[in-house]
């Protein structure tokens, strides 16, 4: 995805500007990876600049070789996560309620966290439906407005922090032919007047994903509870239950208050 804040200056802190969007590009590819190729376009940098900041990432182990072409998140990624932060806390104060929204509706469950134009994956629960709907993994990062979770976490900004984001992240929607600026201020909307974000197709033809964004004590919501279920299992009254299930779970842990983001 090219970046559309102001450019770093062309000294030092310019290859490490672009190292961490390699890696971003990277870590959205998820578990299988990306080419050198794919990166280079979706960044809009030249093959042989990706090629040299690559061989120092994998030096590092910052990034290894899935395959003869592919590149992947490093084995040095996952030591670097190790170490106790931020999103570990939201994971152990919110995995209960990823857990009973998979167990009692049956789809898979997903904690979200806001990281800066981006939704990451913080925690994945697979539900007990036969047919299994897995769009997203743990780790693997969705731009803000891009399927159900990260448009509420998009939906709970303030409107004209809102905004911002969505001009920052329109360039990047081209890798999905139903999605523009446009669709996601509807989708924010919807999120607005109805406190559920909903993603019906628009990221993965037979899908269907819902999101709500989970209170924060310092403000606005940076998490956001989400389930994915295939299409076909989709109705309206499906659609009230799950909802119901989730205003019950986290009002269950005591956060029902701010829950909408501020709606």
């Amino acid at each position: 995805m090219p970046r559309t804040a102001t450019p770093p200056p062309a000294d030092g802190t310019q290859a490490v500007h672009r190292a961490a969007s390699i890696l971003r590009a990277i870590a959205q590819a998820g578990a299988e990876g990306d080419s050198l190729a794919g990166i280079a376009q979706r960044l809009a940098l030249p093959r042989s600049t990706v090629h040299r900041i690559l061989g120092c990432l994998l030096d590092e182990r910052l990034v290894e070789r899935a395959d003869g072409r592919h590149y992947r998140m490093g084995p040095l990624i996952h030591e670097f996560g190790l170490t106790p932060a931020a999103s570990s806390q939201d994971v152990r104060r919110w995995r209960h309620v990823v857990e009973a929204g998979a167990a009692r509706t049956g789809v898979t469950s997903y904690l979200m966290r806001r990281s800066g134009t981006e939704a990451v994956c913080l925690l994945k629960v697979d539900g007990s439906s036969v047919v299994r709907f897995v769009p997203v993994d743990v780790g693997q990062r969705r731009l803000l407005g891009v399927g159900a979770g990260a448009t509420a976490l998009l939906a709970a900004l303030e409107p004209a922090r809102a905004e911002d984001m969505i001009r920052a992240v329109a360039p990047g929607l081209e890798r999905y032919p139903r999605l523009n600026a446009e669709a996601l201020r509807a989708a924010v909307a919807l999120a607005r007047r109805g406190g559920f974000a909903i993603s019906q197709g628009t990221v993965v033809h037979d899908g269907f994903g819902m999101g709500r964004a989970l209170p924060s004590a310092e403000g606005t919501p940076h998490l956001a509870l989400s389930i994915a279920a295939h299409a076909t299992m989709v109705t309206e009254s499906r659609i009230a239950a799950w909802k119901k299930v989730m205003v019950e779970e986290v009002q269950a842990l005591g956060g029902g208050r701010g829950a909408d983001g501020g709606r």
